[in-house]
């Protein structure tokens, strides 16, 4: 249900804007991922499918246990839709009941959670009891009493039937919703009411009207493989993740060069790639070795913030979306909106590299000449005494 809850959050109106708007214009994006908005809208919608078919894995493995013979064959009955978008059951919510049901299950996730939470206090209680007798019965009553409020509010009681039909028929309309927002066409039994907002991704563009009709069906097919990086990327080289970490060490680095010690300079160095280690000492050759200008100082810091200014908020993006899918928060609801196309997943990894490679040489300057500055302070000083 979380995952449902946030898939929908993705897919609302304002949502939606804000990536057409901003999420597919930041300048990070635009320098190293790609400009053709197209294929960012296309990225987009490729990964909200993909969740989709996650989730709609596991609806169908509960499914099999409702004694609805139509629930129970939901794969089949959500083929169709998706193939044709035939509802045979007119499973697809009407805008009003869809955010009815949002409501509720949102109520649910929250109740359950603390359902969970309550259980396990209670169990710390009566735990503590059979140790000292301490603890007052009536505070065990009432967390009992708590206890059985929760587990009757939330989805405890409720039956596979109860959840899995409110699951299939919200995912029938997510699928609508979906297709609709990124221009797969206007499904025949889909209210066009549930989005007020224009198509955002117009891949109907073909003058045929039967080529219409079969774009504006299967979303997971047109879809699979847009998701693999391709062999330019950081994410074919696997090598996302590691330039996050190397981008914000980097960041906090600029931000207070003067506490650079030598140790953190080399721990730094020793995390580069050969790639990157190739291409700084390209750089650095015949760059002298004083650094005691402070008007280049000055321009490579201003140097510094522009290029953080783009490159930080991919990586800060890559660690949020690779925590939001770690083991430990796979079951959780996530909490931001962070998409692929918003990290170094899908950079182009020359790109990336040449801005590292001028991080690295900036800060390799400042590093220097605040270590020159210091040590002509502590010299004068020395001097005077």
């Amino acid at each position: 249900m979380s995952k449902l809850l946030h898939i929908w959050n993705c897919l609302l109106d304002k949502t939606i804007i804000r990536l057409r708007d901003e999420s597919i214009t930041l300048q990070g994006v635009r320098k190293i991922v790609s400009n053709d908005e197209s294929f960012l809208l296309g990225l987009a919608c490729a990964e909200m499918s993909e969740n989709l078919r996650l989730l709609v894995k596991s609806i169908s493995r509960i499914s099999r246990r409702c004694n609805d013979p139509n629930l129970q064959c939901f794969d089949r009955w959500f083929n169709e839709f998706d193939n044709s978008g035939n509802d045979s059951h007119g499973w697809v919510f009407s805008s009003k009941d869809m955010e009815a049901k949002m409501k509720k299950m949102d109520k649910y996730v929250t109740i359950t959670v603390t359902f969970y939470k309550e259980m396990d206090k209670l169990s710390t209680i009566e735990n503590g009891l059979r140790k000292s007798f301490q603890c007052k019965d009536q505070n065990i009553f009432w967390q009992r009493q708590e206890v059985k409020y929760l587990k009757e509010t939330s989805l405890w009681n409720k039956s596979f039937d109860t959840v899995v039909s409110m699951l299939v028929r919200s995912i029938f309309t997510l699928l609508g919703k979906m297709k609709l927002v990124f221009g797969f066409g206007s499904l025949p039994s889909f209210p066009r009411s549930l989005s007020a907002s224009a198509t955002v991704h117009p891949l109907m563009s073909c003058s045929n009207q039967e080529e219409k009709k079969d774009k504006a069906v299967k979303l997971f097919k047109s879809n699979t493989n847009l998701l693999k990086p391709p062999a330019s990327t950081l994410g074919a080289a696997a090598l996302q993740l590691h330039y996050a970490n190397l981008i914000i060490i980097m960041e906090k680095m600029i931000k207070s060069p003067q506490s650079v010690g030598v140790d953190a300079r080399d721990d730094l160095y020793s995390m580069l790639p050969s790639s990157l280690r190739s291409s700084l000492r390209g750089r650095l050759k015949g760059v002298e070795f004083s650094a005691s200008d402070p008007v280049l100082a000055g321009e490579w810091r201003t140097a510094l913030r522009s290029i953080l200014s783009w490159l930080s908020p991919l990586a800060h993006n890559m660690i949020k979306w690779q925590n939001e899918r770690s083991f430990e928060h796979k079951n959780l609801l996530s909490k931001t909106n962070v998409l692929l196309l918003q990290t170094l997943f899908f950079a182009n990894k020359e790109k990336t590299e040449a801005a590292i490679t001028e991080l690295l040489m900036g800060l390799n300057y400042i590093w220097r000449f605040e270590r020159e500055m210091t040590a002509k302070v502590l010299f004068e000083c020395s001097n005077f005494n």
